[in-house]
């Protein structure tokens, strides 16, 4: 598959990650009445991740997140000189999606960056003002078990099929746990297009979702490939 093919698929995917995911925090989550919730929420996370897998696993491999990417490097699963361009449009897939939101939530006259744009954060920034050790142990660990799932369920010799059902549901866990940590990364992209258009405090915190995962993701991987064992891979 061409690179670029690759590239428009990651950007189109990531897209929809940043826009389903953070669109139900931003616009349902807490609408009176019907409110989706925290369950709901996740559960958007976890449905964006399935419905891409499906469309463009075959494609680029749905990493949609570059800690996913830098995983997959890490595990022995994609060419190294790939990472950099598949970040950049994931970030860029980010940003497109965030903006896209913005102009959605100020649709009823309403300022859409007063809630923070589902951006994520620690400390006062926090959902449960959580401290930046408690944020930053917890995405590391968030992703490196993502990663961890993300290799097993891709794996050759695991059930043939079920790979994005296994994925878009460790991320629906994920944010189950997460949310009230720092609303949930796990991710660099998702994280960097909220807080382009929230600025401020989003972009001097942004440091730790990209630290952070891109640390788990790492772990993660070698830690499956640990278990499989070079010659298995």
């Amino acid at each position: 598959m061409p690179l670029t093919k690759k590239l428009t698929a990651e950007f189109i995917g990531t897209f929809w990650l940043v826009l389903g995911g953070c669109g139900s925090a931003v616009l349902a989550a807490g609408f009176p009445h019907v409110g989706i919730g925290l369950l709901g929420v996740a559960l958007a996370f976890g449905l964006t991740v399935v419905t891409m897998a499906f469309a463009i696993g075959h494609v680029s491999g749905c990493h949609l997140n570059p800690a996913v990417t830098l995983g997959l490097v890490v595990g022995g699963r994609l060419p190294a000189k790939e990472m950099l361009p598949y970040w950049i449009v994931q970030v860029l897939g980010g940003i497109a999606a965030a903006w896209v939101l913005v102009f959605i939530a100020g649709g009823n006259g309403a300022d859409p960056l007063a809630g923070g744009l589902a951006a994520n954060g620690f400390g006062d920034h926090s959902p449960g003002h959580y401290s930046l050790a408690a944020g930053f142990v917890c995405e590391v660990v968030m992703t490196a078990i993502f990663l961890f799932v993300i290799m097993g369920a891709t794996d050759k010799r695991a059930p043939s099929g079920f790979a994005p059902l296994a994925i878009g549901l460790a991320l629906t866990l994920i944010h189950l746990i997460s949310i009230p940590v720092t609303n949930t990364s796990v991710n660099p992209a998702r994280s960097t297009g909220p807080a382009v258009f929230v600025q401020g405090w989003a972009l001097a915190q942004l440091w730790l979702f990209w630290v952070a995962p891109l640390l788990g993701g790492a772990i993660g991987a070698l830690a499956y490939r640990y278990i499989i064992g070079p010659t298995r891979e």
